[in-house]
């Protein structure tokens, strides 16, 4: 419901923001009993209509991550796509507020790349498995037990480990940071078996390195299983099988491709098949029946109930009056520290030709 105070959107506005939300989101049909026709885009049109005008009115920006509800991602988003490419938009940002849709330790990140933005998220509650599976106390014990290692941390890691790492790293750059890392040990954190991923990575490529992990897991990425894609491909010839490195060796090994958030979407546009297993978040599904209809998927997706968390009533809410802690504040020597290690990434981050 619109809080009182809330503008009066006339009949037309409000025809026309129920016909774009519509256009956009008829092809999702990815989360069971959930169906984006017409009625639906009219009861969320008076909403869309306030965020967005209240955006405008603050100088505010909307970061939406992809596993996130399509109608915030297509109804009220700035920009939308993975933590890495977020992580820039936030650094780039010279908007006063900044709502990031997603999970907290991102607007963590957004805070500790834009100190000079109010940083709100939706809720509180919407944490990661992978982020609190390890404090920066965990990460100063390893780094006692292991003096000589560097340490590498996953984005998918609160402010206070950031702080406690040498260089953070994305699921799409991590096999190109650590390989080029200078000392053979590494201490990993927190994401186990994308440490197993990396180890076999490097393998691959013939490179040698000791990688020291910690015990933390994503709980849609770790549910995956090679059973099921060996049943997929029986049923669907000609299936493509595309997967997260936060899956286990055993499942990446069995995918067609294995790749970030944004390396999937791209893989999926660029690939010819009649259908396509994604080994990861729904929401990377949404997008993708929203940016090419044309594709086939025969499920097999996961929900993260911290993702979907968000909704745009606690969209407006943050927007209109956040509680205090809807806001994000980081000590200011902690964010310097953590900082760093984002920095060294973007350095060490091989650029597009």
């Amino acid at each position: 419901m619109i809080a009182p105070g809330a503008a009066v959107f006339t009949p037309v506005e409000l025809e026309t923001e129920t016909d774009r939300l519509f256009r956009a989101l008829l092809h999702v049909d990815c989360e069971p009993g959930r169906i984006w026709n017409y009625e639906a885009c009219q009861r969320i049109a008076p909403l869309t209509l306030e965020i967005n005008r209240l955006k405008r009115e603050q100088n505010a920006v909307i970061l939406t991550h992809s596993y996130v509800e399509p109608e915030i991602i297509y109804g009220v988003g700035d920009f939308k796509g993975d933590s890495y490419f977020l992580s820039l938009k936030a650094r780039e940002s010279n908007a006063k507020k900044i709502v990031f849709a997603g999970v907290v330790f991102m607007a963590e990140t957004a805070k500790i790349l834009s100190p000079q933005a109010i940083v709100v998220v939706p809720d509180r509650g919407s944490g990661c498995s992978l982020a609190d599976s390890i404090t920066g106390d965990g990460v100063r014990k390893l780094k006692a037990l292991y003096s000589d290692a560097a340490v590498v941390c996953y984005i998918n890691s609160t402010a206070e480990v950031k702080a406690e790492s040498d260089v953070c790293v994305t699921s799409g750059n991590v096999y190109d940071i650590v390989a080029n890392l200078p000392g053979r040990r590494i201490i990993f954190v927190p994401d186990r078996l994308m440490a197993d991923n990396v180890r076999a990575e490097l393998k691959r490529r013939g490179v040698d390195k000791e990688i020291i992990s910690s015990d933390g897991t994503c709980i849609v990425h770790d549910q995956f299983d090679v059973a099921a894609i060996t049943d997929a491909r029986a049923r669907f010839p000609g299936l493509k099988v595309v997967a997260h490195p936060e899956c286990t060796a055993e499942v990446a090994a069995a995918a067609d491709y294995v790749g970030s958030t944004g390396g999937m979407m791209k893989y999926v546009k660029t690939t010819a098949a009649p259908y396509f297993l994604m080994l990861t978040e729904c929401g990377l599904v949404g997008r993708l029946q929203v940016e090419d209809p044309e594709k086939h998927f025969i499920g097999g997706c996961r929900l993260c109930p911290y993702m979907k968390l968000n909704s745009l009533e606690k969209v407006l809410e943050v927007l209109r009056a956040p509680r205090p802690d809807q806001i994000v504040t980081l000590d200011e020597g902690m964010r310097v520290r953590a900082a760093r290690c984002i920095d060294r990434m973007f350095e060490l981050t091989p650029k597009s030709p």
